[in-house]
């Protein structure tokens, strides 16, 4: 009888051992591994959650919370989304990805949010916090009391675009929940966290969120990247009146969190294999998920180091470039908006996007019907590289260019010569004799009369037409010797 409670204590010993590995294990690998977090929108259910509670830097998923301080301000009455705003050297200094507008430069709150959210442009993030904090400083004071209020006890900011800090932290836990406060509490104003591509003059950017346009239901939120985080995404799908948020932070790649977010979206909504249903009841709520006290890994040797391509400070992606379909199915089924019931979520996101027509920004005040059209027209002819010319034009057009520079020159130089140059073909030797000619012309008229008719005979006179030349063939030849002499 005593069998069973022997071999029920050595089970719960060794279960017991097995889990203090497991948490001694956890410390040293959570660097190296994703944090990943599913959950219900409207309830905060958790479906799935790997490393959620541990601190992580969010890189331009601050952005998120930008977004919701300014359009807080907007639905408040505090300003408008047409309220201009300028460009300040501070923001025109703020590293890439950026617009790269000048200092100066006005930008409506609509136009920033947009490049903000789309382009992840660090100097438009500025340009908000400047707009409705009065500095960097000042909005990041109101992000980190908007996350207070909302329960984000592991999030703490620094800056209003996710720029390197050592300070800005958040949690996979943290950024679900500002996920759901966007959606309960800025339901008119969401359409800036999923808007597919974005057109400035010629240029064309695709949202940097990879299952915009590709995963069916997919409907927010926000990328982010530098080397210190890995590759991090908040993602939103709804399917049938249900909607999922995933969170992936430390990904490898743009591509590769894209994927993941994919698979823990499809696994919640049942569609994955074995699905999430049973897990469920076991996880709790988001905001019941208890901190990791730990300091945020730094994955910049394995993101950035000498044995991978290095990326930029801020470089959002590789998701700016565009992928191809898999295959003509795949993209048939994605311009219906229908899923394939045996498409892989890699081939949802190697698929490419769905063809939509970009929103429109501009500088300047708010812009509609031909206004904007004459706007955009404008940044086009703007951007347009003049065309140049084949090899042969270009030669061709740049020796007339020279020789007017030099036929200019010799004409500026030629023309203190012109005075005394005809005097000096009219009559060279008479010249030259004029000056012992004046005495012989007072004392003696007649004899001066000889030596005078001898030029005249000399000029007509058939034994020397080459000196009558030069005077008819244009000066710029006494000129260009000049230097000679």
């Amino acid at each position: 009888m005593q069998f069973p409670s022997v071999s029920l204590r050595l089970s719960l010993t060794s279960v017991a051992a097995a889990a203090t590995l497991a948490v001694a294990a956890l410390a040293p690998q959570v660097a190296r591994a994703e944090a990943t977090l599913v959950i219900e929108a409207d309830t905060g259910k958790v479906l799935q959650a790997e490393n959620a509670t541990f601190p992580w830097h969010p890189a331009s998923v601050t952005k998120i919370m930008t977004a919701y301080v300014t359009l807080k301000a907007v639905k408040e009455g505090r300003l408008r989304l047409d309220t201009v705003l300028t460009v300040s050297p501070e923001a025109a200094g703020q590293s890439p990805s950026k617009m790269g507008f000048k200092a100066g430069t006005q930008v409506t709150v609509e136009n920033a949010l947009t490049m903000m959210m789309v382009k992840s442009a660090n100097d438009m993030a500025a340009v908000l916090a400047e707009g409705v904090g009065g500095s960097i400083d000042g909005f990041s004071a109101m992000m980190n009391s908007n996350a207070q209020r909302l329960g984000m006890t592991q999030t703490h900011y620094v800056n209003p675009n996710g720029l390197p800090a050592d300070e800005q932290v958040t949690s996979a836990r943290d950024l679900a929940i500002l996920a759901r406060a966007v959606i309960r509490d800025l339901p008119e104003y969401e359409y800036f966290m999923h808007i597919p591509a974005m057109k400035f003059g010629r240029r064309i950017t695709p949202n940097y969120n990879k299952l915009i346009g590709r995963y069916p239901g997919a409907d927010g939120f926000k990328t982010g990247f530098i080397c210190a985080s890995g590759y991090n995404l908040v993602a939103s799908a709804t399917r049938n009146n249900k909607r999922l948020i995933a969170v992936v932070l430390g990904s490898t790649s743009g591509h590769a969190r894209a994927v993941k977010a994919a698979q823990l979206l499809e696994a919640g909504f049942g569609n994955g294999s074995g699905g999430l249903t049973w897990l469920k009841p076991a996880l709790g709520t988001v905001d019941a998920m208890p901190p990791i006290d730990a300091a945020p890994p730094n994955l910049r040797d394995e993101m950035c180091g000498p044995k991978r391509k290095r990326q930029g400070p801020m470089s959002d992606e590789d998701a700016v470039a565009s992928s191809e379909a898999s295959s003509s199915a795949a993209l048939s089924f994605f311009a219906g908006g229908l899923q394939p019931p045996t498409l892989r979520p890699e081939d949802m996101i190697a698929a490419a996007a769905a063809p939509v027509e970009p929103v429109i920004v501009y500088t300047g005040p708010k812009k509609t019907g031909a206004e904007l059209i004459a706007a955009n027209a404008a940044e086009e002819a703007r951007q347009t590289p003049k065309a140049k010319p084949k090899k042969g034009t270009k030669t061709a057009a740049k020796k007339p260019d020279a020789a007017e520079k030099k036929d200019a020159k010799a004409t500026a130089e030629a023309k203190p010569a012109a005075k005394p140059a005809a005097p000096k073909h009219a009559a060279a030797k008479p010249d030259a004799a004029a000056k012992p000619a004046a005495k012989p012309d007072a004392a003696k008229p007649a004899a001066a009369a000889k030596p005078a008719a001898k030029p005249a005979t000399a000029a007509s006179a058939p034994t020397k037409p080459k000196p009558a030349k030069p005077a008819t063939t244009g000066e710029a030849k006494p000129a260009a010797t000049t230097p000679r002499s």
